[in-house]
Order: structure tokens, then sequence, then C-alpha cells
């Protein structure tokens, strides 16, 4: 019988602000699929399920159908309660198989996964929450042994763009070998290849003449229905998502998500799915959300003129990330005037509509804020959701009621840690 994963989030999902006010970390990407899909890397055929804040949990269920949302099944092969924010697998995967007793698996002090054989957990309902099991945890006190794996854990976001290219490169290596070759595939003369045996086309893609396409340094990936017109550069390792549009431009060592519109200059970021950047400017070294739109000529800075290490601001306080190449972080629904120009290391809120175009000084900038450095007011909820809700039909798409209601709790700071798991 195939492993029993249950993803869960810890209290740390706070330090992927902005990105994980609306998704649980688990849920992020810096390769091809999201972070809790590496499991199969190293669990062939495992049965995953997700567990995350109750009042994510809806948007959640919407968004990952074909996944159990706050609902655990028990098998007879026992469950492994794998936290959200896992990096490098390490020797998890080895201490999992030859675990003959519930183990929690710690790295410098962190809990990174927790195995319960099937006895452990008989008592407990055939259909539980994760919860259930970490009380189960909690009750049985030192029946269970903790054990040192060299599994490591991410802590913050630019941690997960610091990975963007292995994990292009490790989710190109364990898919393309599986997949067929593309079907309605249209690749005009006039396309320029560099490595191309390194580059996959899934079907219904179209390549426009005056294309490069460079594989040398690590492999592209364009996923299906996606269309790449002239003067389009791409340098690998690439992932474009499906039903995306790429217009002129260079993009290198990036991930796009799906439905997405890119041009311009992009540089080392994810783009989490919906983010139109159709026009010049430059986005490096940055994690963007969903629904984000950048206005014509936005720019933001990803080193500082002294080649120090960037400092960011979280949740109020001051980080030193320990990089000297770090862009900005910015949240779902946010929107950009035309000529924008961000600071380095900028951690944007989600529905802020930023404009005038001057540079944006702030390092932190809070949710729903409407304006520019100095001149912020708070943005009408209303009028946030009426705004999110045209650009939704301009894609065919209906905003979800759960993600009104979960942008409500953001507005009115009421979000709660109800369904936060610890061990």
């Amino acid at each position: 019988m195939s492993l029993n994963i249950c993803f869960y989030e810890d209290g740390n999902y706070r330090n992927f602000f902005p990105l994980t006010q609306l998704r649980p970390v688990y849920t992020l990407r810096s390769g091809i699929v999201p972070l809790f899909k590496r499991a199969l890397r190293y669990f062939e055929n495992a049965e995953i399920t997700l567990s995350c804040r109750d009042q994510v949990s809806p948007l959640v269920a919407a968004d990952w159908r074909d996944f159990p949302v706050n609902i655990v099944k028990r098998n007879d092969s026992g469950l492994l309660l794998l936290n959200g924010r896992i990096r490098d697998y390490g020797n998890l995967p080895e201490l999992v198989a030859d675990a003959k007793i519930s183990t929690i698996f710690k790295s410098r002090e962190e809990t990174v996964a927790v195995y319960l054989i099937a006895d452990y957990v008989k008592a407990i309902p055939a259909v539980a929450t994760a919860s259930e099991y970490a009380n189960r945890v909690k009750q049985g006190g030192n029946s269970i042994s903790s054990l040192a794996t060299s599994a490591t854990l991410y802590s913050y976001c630019w941690e997960i763009m610091a990975d963007i290219e292995s994990e292009i490169e490790a989710d190109f290596r364990r898919l393309v070998p599986g997949l067929p070759g593309g079907q309605n595939v249209v690749v005009h003369n006039g396309v320029d290849w560099v490595n191309k045996d390194d580059a996959y086309l899934s079907s219904d893609v179209e390549i426009l003449p005056q294309v490069v396409i460079d594989s040398s340094n690590g492999p592209v990936f364009i996923d299906r229905n996606t269309r790449i017109e002239s003067h389009v550069a791409l340098h690998g390792p690439v992932y474009i998502g499906p039903n995306s549009v790429v217009v002129a431009g260079k993009i290198g060592a990036s991930s796009i998500g799906h439905t997405c519109r890119v041009g311009g200059e992009v540089e080392h970021s994810v783009f989490h799915s919906y983010v139109n950047k159709y026009h010049a400017g430059f986005i490096g070294h940055s994690y963007v959300g969903s629904w984000v739109n950048f206005g014509a000529m936005t720019t933001n800075s990803d080193l500082k003129n002294n080649y120090s290490s960037v400092r960011v601001e979280l949740n109020g306080e001051q980080l030193d990330t320990g990089s000297n190449k770090v862009g900005s972080f910015i949240g779902d629904h946010t929107k950009f005037g035309i000529g924008t120009l961000l600071n380095t290391g900028i951690n944007i809120g989600v529905c802020c509509n930023i404009f005038g175009g001057t540079l944006v000084t702030d390092r932190e900038v809070a949710p729903f804020s409407w304006g520019s450095t100095g001149n912020y007011t708070r943005y009408d909820f209303d009028k946030a959701v009426e705004t999110a809700r045209m650009v939704a039909l301009r894609r065919s798409c209906e905003l979800p009621d759960a993600e009104v209601n979960l942008l409500r709790t953001v507005f009115e700071q009421q979000a709660s840690d109800a369904g936060v798991l610890t061990f």
C-alpha cells in the first residue's frame, strides 16, 4: 500500500508573507511543480493529503481538487506528517523506509516530519483531521522517539527563489521522460535553438519567428496552449506555464505560472498565476503572487549600489537575507501604475494599488494600501474586490467567494492560526 503523506502548516507560515496570506507555503513554487509535489520524487505513488489553516482551507480545496484538504483517511501503511516548508529531503526517505516505530524527525531543533506507524494511530477514526493525529502525538509523550535528519526546511521566501535553477532542472529531469511529445505544435521558421535537446514543448504551443530558446545553461519547459511571440529570448532554466503568452523580451532562470502575460525582462523570479507584465520593465529575484498587474516600465531593484547584503522588513522586523540579490515579494491582486520603481528587497501586501511614477522607498507596504510612499490611504475593501472581479472576468474567471472571504480576514486583520500544527 502506498505511503500516506499529509503536508501541514506550522506557525512559521508568517515568514512567507505576503505570499502565504492566501495560501499554504507548500503550494508555492520554485521549479515546475508546487513544493508539495516534490515528495513524489522520493515517495513514488504516495497518497497526498493537504492540511492547512481553517481560514484558507476553502480556497485550497477549490484550487487543489485532486487532493483531500483537512481530511486524512487512515490506511495500513501509517502516516507521514510532512512539514510544508521542507526544502531538501536529505536522508528522510531512507529513515522513513527503515522506521519500525513512530518517530519525530528533526533538523536544527525544528520538526521536519512525523512518521506514525499504523498501530500507533489505530484508535483514531478512519477519517480524521491532521489535528487529531497531532493530538495523538502530544498525548503519546515519550512513547514516540526523536531522530535527527539531514533534511532541511525553508525559513523565508528568498530561499525559495534561491532554488529556482536547481528545482526547474530537477523537475524537468523527472517529468519530461514520462511525457508524450507535444501535439499541434507550431514552430515557425526563424526560431533559433541552443541545445535544443534540453527543451520540451507541450501540446498546442506556437513559437513565432525571431525567437531564441537557449537551453545551454538549463532546460526550457514550455507548457500547453502557450504562445511565444517574436523577439523573445528564453534562457534556461525556464518554465512557462500553460495558457500563457510571452511577448518581446528576455526571461532567464524563472518559473512563470499558468495564464500569465509576460514581456520586458524577467530574471530569477517566480510568477504565481494570472500575472500581467505585458510591457517593458525589469523584475528580478522576486516572487509575484497571483493576479498582479505591472504597469508599463514598472521596474524593481534586486541589487544595492554597494553590493552589500539586502535587508528585508517582514512583519515589522528587519532581517538580513544574507544575499546581495533580493528583489520584491508581491501579494496577490496588487496593481502598479506606469513607471513605478520598487526599492531593493521590498515586501508588498495583497490588494495594494501603487502608482505615481516614483521610487517606492518603503521596505514593507501593508495590505490594501492605496497610493505611494508617504501618501498611502486605506484601499476601500468593496472597491478592491470589485476591481479583482473585473480583472478575473477579463481572463474568463470568476473570483471565488472563498477568496473574497479570505481577503476580508486580511483586510480586517482577523487572520487565525486555527489549523496550524506544532510538534
